[in-house]
């Protein structure tokens, strides 16, 4: 095989992602199964309601699942914009804007069927405004700050 620069950084990549998925298998198999993580990224007990027949939790590696509460048949996550420093590699620290804490955010769980209500707090020195992937909302509650929706002030929670 001739070997140029297109197929050494194939080549390369590959490898490299190999390593890192391979890297990811034993984090992923030292959650036991009924078990979710918290905010500190230790796991806690779970178990679903009787109702949930088939449900299994999701478990987010090396991450954080958004606690919620339930209040009146809604389940409320409450997210915080707020600066984060990162530490993307050994030495290569950021400061940058994230979600609980995290570069990230966290994984929010819901089910279909579940009425879901999140609140999100501007912790930013800045005003912001939040975007959904996958998740049909009228333009007010989802999209570009001043345009389709009320950007969310510094100190201000955003509460559909």
């Amino acid at each position: 095989m001739k070997v140029n620069r297109r197929n050494f950084f194939t080549g390369a990549a590959a490898a490299t992602g190999g390593a890192l998925l391979a890297r990811m298998v034993p984090l992923a198999q030292t959650a036991e199964p009924g078990t979710k993580p918290t905010s500190t990224g230790a796991t806690s007990p779970f178990v679903p309601p009787a109702d949930w027949k088939g449900y299994r939790p999701i478990i987010t590696v090396n991450g954080l699942t958004l606690p919620w509460k339930m209040l009146n048949g809604v389940k409320v996550y409450h997210m915080i914009a707020e600066p984060v420093t990162h530490e993307f590699a050994p030495g290569l620290v950021a400061e940058c804007w994230g979600y609980n804490a995290r570069v990230h955010g966290p994984t929010i769980e819901a089910v279909e069927g579940d009425r879901v209500r999140i609140y999100v707090t501007n912790r930013l020195p800045a005003p912001t405004s939040i975007h959904w992937h996958g998740v049909l909302l009228p333009s007010g509650m989802d999209g570009v700050g001043g345009i389709s929706q009320k950007a969310i002030q510094p100190g201000e929670t955003y509460k559909p």
